[in-house]
């Protein structure tokens, strides 16, 4: 006997859909098609594309695409280098936050500089949040400049025990900082060669280290930081995807690109979890909905949302996926939660698998 359930539309605040640039990895009409496949009614992509949205310009452009291609709702983030302060003022309305990176990641974005990263940090508005993917000692370095230069930091991915309890002790000294995890660093962890899946309490070893398709930035962490973030995740503020997609070729390669696609399988993990009781509702709709929209100051309409059968389980595969890379990391893996239907604004925009809405229906949330 089904149970169907109603679930506020999920707002993954941290996906790269690598239009324009690399769309034969994917593109703003496949990568919002996923994101309704999995759930997800508004996307904010991220500005590390193959020439970095560092410009108003390149803002534009990326604007542009999306309005002509998305089918559910997005918004962007900023890019910098720490040499287009100007531009700032050109952008900050039309944004939901600036994109550091502190640490190496995909495309030539990071900034090492400690003194160019602290005049980044003075000179962006301080209403309108840093989102930065900082790891170890760069967590240090973006608490104590949203510090010292009052600004609202977020810091993404967060993969490891220590880097959480940064995060929770600049929470007790009342700095605005939130952080957001992936379910790939709640799910997957490693130990020696290997890398093992961490479901229902037990472990299962599903890739050896040697593999590209395990390869993804933060690191996945050991056990023990899995088992951390899960016994502290009141102190997450949100769940993200994170969703990186590359092709298998590109995965299989001999220098692998760094990442997972993720926009189809947030939804079904966490709903896995709360079955398996280590996660309550409340908790999905907070960190997938509630904590989104207060964070980044939006509101959703009321009549969007996610129709989903919470006994429904199923095999994620590949072959169903929307994404155009075509691979999920979890597939393979039994999941309950199959999503019926999904709807943006009253409109049914999904169903049975399908696409029901034209490119373009999706609107800029900012």
């Amino acid at each position: 006997m089904s149970k169907l359930v109603n679930i506020p539309g999920i707002i993954d605040i941290h996906v790269h859909l690598r239009d324009p640039g690399q769309t034969h990895k994917e593109d703003f009409y496949t990568g919002t098609s996923a994101a309704l496949a999995g759930g997800v009614t508004t996307v904010f992509d991220m500005p590390n594309n193959l020439a970095p949205i560092f410009t108003y310009e390149k803002l534009k452009e990326k604007m542009d695409i999306a309005k002509q291609k998305a089918v559910c709702d997005y918004g962007f983030f900023f890019g910098t280098d720490g040499e287009n302060i100007s531009e700032f003022e050109k952008v900050d309305d039309k944004v939901a936050g600036l994109k550091v990176y502190l640490n190496i990641t995909t495309g030539k974005i990071l900034i090492e500089n400690e003194s160019r990263v602290a005049k980044v940090f003075e000179a962006w508005p301080k209403n309108i949040l840093i989102m930065v993917h900082a790891e170890g000692e760069k967590i240090d370095l973006a608490i104590k400049l949203a510090k010292r230069y009052g600004n609202r930091l977020h810091i993404t991915h967060i993969a490891s025990k220590s880097d959480l309890e940064k995060i929770i002790k600049a929470k007790k000294d009342k700095i605005s900082v939130t952080c957001d995890v992936t379910p790939h660093h709640l799910m997957l962890f490693t130990r020696g060669e290997n890398i093992f899946q961490l479901t229902r309490g037990r472990e299962k070893i599903i890739y050896n280290l040697s593999e590209g398709f395990s390869v993804v930035k933060p690191p996945l962490a050991t056990r023990t930081d899995v088992e951390y973030l899960w016994e502290h995740i009141k102190d997450i503020d949100c769940i993200v995807s994170d969703h990186a997609p590359h092709t298998r070729e590109e995965k299989e390669s001999y220098n692998p690109a760094s990442g997972f696609p993720g926009l189809e399988t947030v939804l079904p993990l966490l709903l896995t979890s709360l079955k398996d009781k280590k996660l309550t509702l409340d908790d999905i709709i907070r960190l997938t909905n509630t904590n989104p929209q207060k964070i980044f100051g939006i509101k959703q309409d009321k009549d969007t949302y996610v129709e989903v059968d919470m006994d429904e389980k199923y095999t994620i595969e590949n072959k169903n996926l929307k994404t155009k890379c075509g691979w999920s990391p979890f597939a393979g893996w039994e999941v309950y939660g199959k999503i019926k239907r999904v709807f943006i604004r009253g409109t049914k925009v999904f169903e049975a698998g399908k696409v029901l809405v034209s490119p373009g229906f999706g609107h800029n949330i900012l």
